[in-house]
């Protein structure tokens, strides 16, 4: 009997060890296809809000000389802009949920290279061939190596999925390596916020490093609270951990102090510089709190490792290179030069521009009137009347400048 029974228990037993060996490639193509649509995700919403951008860019440009400080809201591209805006966001926050963190950051790259296109594209100035690729050579070699960059970044990117259950995040939370780079992260921003606001350090590098120290704790944050509220649509409700609201409140103002940073930034450096610097740092603060948070690289071997460092180089490489062929804003210097003026006689010395001194209650050419006279939109004007000439051999002055009151 029990050598009658021992091949149907054989062949009981030899589907089940298929079906055990098919799981493990059913798994790896899901968890393939899930970086899929998180990478698609992700440069959906940085190609929409690159979009958004412009649009709400064109508008204030159309309206620059309108009397109205806020017309630009009665305009449809302003509010086309606005609601793309929001859709590009939603795309990145969306993206977080499906793919890891060290996968999503540096697809940011996608921003840059289509508002360079746009920029292209919609160029007024009229070029010869021959000038316009010398113009834009760096922009077409930028490009190309971010693109390039980006497809290594979605071939080689990590492949590492997990559960985002309060369970989970609250493991990682505590685990050791993450404190341990926490407590680096805290020093280092520490110290830098010190120089900045104490020894009036306001270099750029200073600055963007504090905005990608908080950067880094923002995406893993976003990915933690994306990944939550995916599970809990999914059937497994996770709203109801503190661990979310935690996230949530750590999210809302990282996000908030990185915007001041940025702000104060744009107001001390050229855009170019930032979008360049901000980029590297900030995407590689990311990948190592990814890294460090979620495990983003357990797993994978040394060949998908360099591949994902060298496709980072690349779309580095790239970004820098459109960013660098951006023309450099000149700021307009609220003065006048005396010798510009036709007809004039020079009311200096050796030549040099008369600066105004803008606290006075008129200052000639200055962007600002301190009168505080609502009837007032542009600059006094200083006559000049010229004297009739005495006697022969009397000297007089050859103009004279006649004083202002208020109700002229």
């Amino acid at each position: 009997m029990e050598r009658g029974n021992s091949p149907n228990l054989q062949l009981q037993q030899l589907p089940l060890a298929t079906a055990a060996v098919s799981v493990q490639p059913h798994t790896d193509s899901f968890s393939y296809k899930e970086n899929l649509i998180g990478a698609l995700l992700a440069i959906f919403g940085h190609l929409v809000i690159s979009i958004a951008l412009n649009l709400q860019k064109y508008s204030h440009i159309r309206l620059a000389g309108s009397k109205d400080p806020r017309a630009y809201f009665k305009t449809k591209t302003w509010w086309c802009g606005l609601f793309l805006l929001v859709l590009g966001e939603l795309g990145v926050f969306s993206s977080y949920a499906f793919a890891p963190l060290s996968l999503i950051v540096p697809l940011s790259a996608v921003s840059v290279i289509a508002s360079a296109i746009i920029g292209i594209i919609f160029i007024k100035e009229k070029w010869k061939p021959k000038d316009f690729l010398r113009r834009y050579v760096l922009s077409f070699v930028g490009c190309g190596l971010a693109i390039v960059g980006t497809y290594l970044l979605i071939t080689f990117g990590p492949n590492s999925h997990e559960k985002m259950t309060g369970e989970n995040i609250t493991r990682h939370l505590v685990s050791w390596p993450f404190l341990l780079y926490m407590l680096v992260e805290i020093i280092m921003f520490c110290l830098l916020l010190y120089f900045y606001k104490e020894k009036n350090a306001n270099y750029i590098v200073v600055i963007l490093l504090l905005v990608a120290l908080l950067g880094s704790m923002t995406a893993v944050t976003v990915k933690a609270v994306a990944g939550m509220i995916l599970v809990s649509i999914q059937g497994n409700l996770q709203l109801d951990y503190p661990i979310f609201y935690i996230m949530l409140v750590c999210m809302i103002a990282t996000a908030i102090f990185q915007a001041t940073f940025l702000a104060q930034a744009s107001q001390l450096y050229d855009s170019s510089q930032i979008a360049s610097v901000g980029y590297i740092l900030s995407t590689t603060a990311a990948i190592t709190a990814g890294a460090t948070f979620y495990l983003d690289f357990t797993g994978e071997d040394v060949l998908h490792i360099c591949m994902f460092a060298l496709g980072c180089l690349i779309a580095f490489l790239g970004v820098f290179l459109i960013t660098r062929n951006r023309k450099k804003s000149v700021p307009f210097e609220p003065y006048i030069s005396m010798d510009a003026m036709p007809g004039m006689q020079n009311m200096h010395d050796k030549g040099t521009a008369v600066q105004p001194d803008l606290k006075a209650s008129f200052s000639y050419g200055a962007l600002e009137n301190n009168d505080n006279m609502p009837e007032i939109y542009t600059p006094a004007t200083l006559p000049i009347v010229q004297e009739q000439h005495g006697p022969k051999g009397a000297s007089a002055p050859p103009y004279r400048v006649l004083e202002h009151s208020k109700k002229e």
